[in-house]
């Protein structure tokens, strides 16, 4: 899982083994052999699912039967918990079968290095911005944060963060966090929300199923790049973007941010707008659908009809896929909703000649259904 948290430590290290191993046998020896000394809170395992303890990084180095190097621990905890896991690491007296020896080195405390630059940054703000006022500054501060927390909700039963504009837009800016959602609020973009983290919920395949065109903004460091990878490995992902090199998403300026996202958002609409040409062979299927139409825009139901055109049945969209299991004879279904690989896939179990709805989801197969839009047929106009 991506490392998430913020970095107060620096664990540094040194270590050197009676034999030759490798880098994987140090971190397997450095979990395997803390764990339970300081309790099932206390264990590095635990400490890395909470975002507590970063990535292990460790070099090794090989000289006749000897190995040496040093390991670097990135720690988010207080200063007792990096010393009892320091002193843990220490008591190491085995890498596989051969004895070692373990040395703390150094605990660094990123954040006073962090705070030295803030000060020196914040002494050059104020020297070239010394004519605007305090006061100035800080109601618009209030009034920023006001508007964009106005426009922050949550996503699906996770409660992931996300802009109040994914529901209606047909496209989708998937990012890493809240803090990434909120810069792009700034720079005009309300159709993003936060994967959260490197294990990608459920749900968050659900609603880009259910969008025409998925975008995946993310940092440009290698963290970025990983947790990009696991992204795409369960969501399509139409189009990637990064984040300039080394910088985080919510780092960007709002100008920059529109700077890379302007040209995708115009894209988008391009492809999202460009005018769908009516065929004149579906003229008895708009005559029909158009009839149905009017009762079912906005009711979130479905209408199945059989080939005379009479109703099979009517449901609500959720329960749509569960009817349709075990029915027959059933040629049109027109629905006030997507349609998604799921419904395709039940209905051409059920023998469904025809179905209609708002919009297409990607689909993956759907040889031996005819799919039509309500725009497709001239009856909506999106």
């Amino acid at each position: 899982m991506p490392y998430t948290g913020i970095v107060k430590y620096h664990v540094k290290l040194s270590f050197e083994v009676d034999g030759l191993v490798e880098r994987a046998d140090i971190i397997g020896a450095i979990f395997g052999q803390t764990e339970g000394l300081l309790g099932p809170e206390m264990n590095l395992n635990e400490l890395q699912r909470v975002s507590k303890v970063g990535r292990i990084e460790v070099n090794t180095f090989s000289t006749e039967n000897t190995t040496k190097g040093d390991a670097l621990l990135p720690m988010s905890t207080d200063i007792d918990t990096c010393s009892l896991i320091s002193a843990a690491i220490e008591s190491i007296d085995k890498v596989g079968p051969f004895d070692s020896k373990f040395r703390l080195d150094a605990i660094d405390d990123v954040r006073a290095t962090k705070k030295q630059d803030i000060l020196q940054r914040a002494k050059e703000i104020k020297q070239k911005w010394s004519t605007n006022s305090v006061s100035e500054g800080q109601e618009m501060l209030e009034q920023v944060h006001e508007n964009n927390s106005d426009k922050i909700t949550t996503y699906g039963p996770k409660k992931l963060h996300c802009s109040t504009g994914i529901f209606d837009s047909k496209w989708i800016i998937l990012v890493e966090g809240r803090a990434d959602i909120i810069n792009l609020l700034r720079a005009g973009y309300d159709n993003a929300l936060a994967f959260e983290g490197g294990r990608i919920d459920e749900s968050i395949k659900q609603i880009c199923d259910e969008k025409e065109k998925v975008v995946a903004f993310t940092d440009g460091d290698r963290a970025g790049g990983f947790i990009l990878k696991e992204l795409k490995s369960v969501v399509h992902v139409d189009l990637e973007l990064r984040a300039d090199s080394g910088i985080e998403v919510e780092e960007l300026t709002p100008k920059r941010v529109d700077e890379l996202l302007s040209p995708v958002k115009k894209q988008m609409e391009e492809e999202l707008s460009a005018p769908e040409i009516k065929n004149v062979d579906d003229g008895p299927l708009a005559e029909l659908c158009k009839n149905k139409f009017s009762e079912l825009n906005e009711s979130l139901e479905a209408i199945a009809l059989d080939s005379n055109e009479s109703e099979v049945f009517r449901v609500a969209i959720p329960e749509l896929v569960g009817k349709i299991s075990g029915q027959s004879g059933i040629k049109y279904l027109i629905l006030d909703g997507i349609i998604t690989q799921r419904l395709v896939d039940a209905a051409k179990t059920a023998g469904v000649e025809n179905i209609i709805g708002h919009r297409t989801a990607k689909l993956s197969d759907s040889d031996g259904v005819s799919l039509k839009t309500f725009r497709e047929l001239g009856i909506a106009s999106n």
